[in-house]
């Protein structure tokens, strides 16, 4: 058995492969490197954009090209900003049925 990093959060949650925080439930939507510089370097990245984040490099095991035993987070997932598109100021206020 092979291992991989993945990159948790505070709250337990994971980082998923489409950027978004996941509670690592389903494996296959778990983001993971085979290179520990490789997870650091996204961590980084990731702490740049956000001052709240307190995350960690963890190594586990894969199977079948999932990361293996993870802790399930018991915490609620962040809610994800409203897409750009559904702002009201959006084409300087203009009403899109218009």
């Amino acid at each position: 058995m092979s291992a991989a990093f993945v990159i948790r959060n505070q709250l337990g949650h994971y980082l998923g492969k489409a950027g978004n925080w996941v509670k690592g439930g389903h494996p296959g939507q778990v983001a993971f490197w085979e290179h520990r510089d490789e997870a650091v370097n996204t961590l980084f990245e990731l702490g740049s954009k956000d001052n709240n984040l307190r995350g960690e490099i963890v190594l586990s095991e894969m199977s079948d090209g999932k990361p293996h035993n993870l802790v399930i987070s018991e915490h609620p997932l962040p809610k994800p900003p409203p897409e750009a598109a559904e702002d009201p100021l959006e084409n300087n206020g203009a009403d899109p049925t218009s």
